[in-house]
């Protein structure tokens, strides 16, 4: 069983950091100009650690929080578009005990998984810049080290899937020349800790959800498919 003493440490590293100067401009800002439909919320404003089962074998992994999403509400994916469809999506493929998330305290449960992301911070217009994502890095790899039980990892969006790419690169994992499509799955191999997996998937955001880039279709397939790997996982075991 994952030890559970480290994370409480961890996550509070995560939420003072202050390491990016306009990072901490912004999101501080945002909490206190707010917007018109969240005037009457107290806005997190700080870095948002990770969230769900810390024994769980999927590891999802995003971009960096919304701006008055997770910044606002402080737990991953909570609050906003995005979080909407891919709370719903884990619901319907039994990895979540609600298909919606509004707050902390709403009684979302996530089952055997667990969501971080490479940044920690809303950026302005969405887009961490490199310098901001290697100092995010550590505390990625850190939450990594302290799951070693991971065997699927999902990818949301091209900037986290070069992320986990990093990662598992730096975990010895030798990986073939990867280029990022939906639905790409990778099974990964190393002396260490044989058999995971890595699958790309589009992220869940609205931009992408309102074109039709990303249906639920396409979202029930990726995690349908991580679903039977974990099933073929436990059966192998």
């Amino acid at each position: 069983m994952t030890d559970q003493t480290p994370w409480p440490t961890l996550n509070a590293e995560i939420t003072t950091c202050r390491a990016c100067p306009r990072l901490v401009a912004w999101r501080e800002q945002v909490a206190r100009e707010k917007r018109r439909a969240y005037r009457d919320w107290e806005y997190w404003g700080r870095p948002v650690p990770g969230f769900g089962d810390v024994n769980g074998r999927l590891f999802i992994v995003g971009l960096a929080p919304g701006a008055h999403g997770a910044n606002r509400t402080g737990r991953m994916f909570t609050g906003d578009g995005s979080g909407d469809t891919l709370y719903s999506a884990l619901y319907r493929a039994g990895f979540a005990n609600q298909p919606t998330s509004d707050r902390r305290d709403d009684g979302l449960a996530l089952i055997d998984t667990f969501i971080t992301s490479i940044g920690r911070c809303a950026p302005p217009a969405n887009r961490p810049t490199a310098a901001e994502l290697a100092n995010c890095h550590p505390f990625l790899a850190r939450e990594w080290t302290l799951m070693p039980q991971v065997r699927v990892i999902v990818a949301l969006g091209q900037m986290a899937f070069d992320g986990c790419r990093r990662l598992l690169d730096e975990q010895g994992y030798d990986l073939p020349r990867l280029k990022f499509g939906h639905g790409l799955h990778t099974p990964l191999e190393s002396a260490a800790n044989p058999h995971r997996h890595l699958i790309a998937c589009y992220h869940p955001s609205r931009q992408n959800t309102q074109t039709g880039r990303l249906t639920p279709t396409m979202l029930d397939d990726v995690f349908n498919l991580a679903q039977s790997l974990l099933v073929d996982d436990r059966a192998a075991r």
